[in-house]
């Protein structure tokens, strides 16, 4: 069986509401890449779908994950306003990721036990993980801090496996697909970040 005949029969038995929000999804991750500030619509639609969706197969804490976008779609939507000054992007110093790797971390460890301690939570620790540095990489999009890009690479490889691991095939390739947007969004504004400095 070739990739393509694969994608076709993933499609086939994927619902149309998980469809809508792997489309909302990639859209609102190429509008980020790109800087265009519709990008936080298309945000707030596909985290409203996945909220449903995650809650469906015991992924919990990706479910109140979707929540905290909806929330952010919004912020990042008002925050990325016109004013030029605030269009910048800014770099992170080292300090700062520590403190954020350090704290997502703790929170990872914290959440994982808590869940799979008190409830029939899937995965648990990999659902922790991608959550809790996915709240902290969120935050850093809507802020413009560049390196958000690097943590996403690292977050939607790890979504990729745990999606398939679910059952939730076309949403684990795009989460695949993610991981190479990502790259591009960390090329993209890296070269927008070496312009600001001219």
């Amino acid at each position: 069986m070739s990739i393509l005949e694969l994608f076709v029969g993933y499609i086939r038995t994927t619902s149309p509401l998980e469809l809508t929000a792997v489309f909302t999804s990639l859209t609102y991750v190429i509008l980020a890449a790109r800087g265009s500030r519709l990008c936080w619509y298309f945000a707030f639609a596909s985290s409203s779908i996945y909220m449903s969706l995650f809650f469906g197969v015991q992924l919990y804490l990706e479910s109140i994950l979707q929540l905290f976008y909806v929330v952010m779609a919004v912020y990042g939507f008002l925050s990325w306003n016109t004013n030029e000054s605030s269009g910048k992007i800014k770099k992170w110093p080292v300090k700062y990721h520590l403190i954020n790797a350090g704290l997502s971390l703790l929170a990872t460890l914290l959440l994982g036990y808590l869940f799979s301690s008190l409830t029939d939570q899937s995965s648990p620790y990999i659902d922790a993980f991608t959550t809790t540095f996915s709240l902290a990489a969120t935050f850093m999009v809507a802020q413009r801090v560049l390196e958000n890009w690097i943590y996403w690479i690292i977050i939607d490889a790890v979504s990729t496996y745990l999606y398939f691991s679910k059952g939730l095939e076309i949403s684990g390739m795009l989460m695949f697909v993610y991981t190479i947007l990502a790259a591009f969004g960390l090329f993209r504004w890296y070269k927008q970040y070496q312009l600001q400095r001219v």
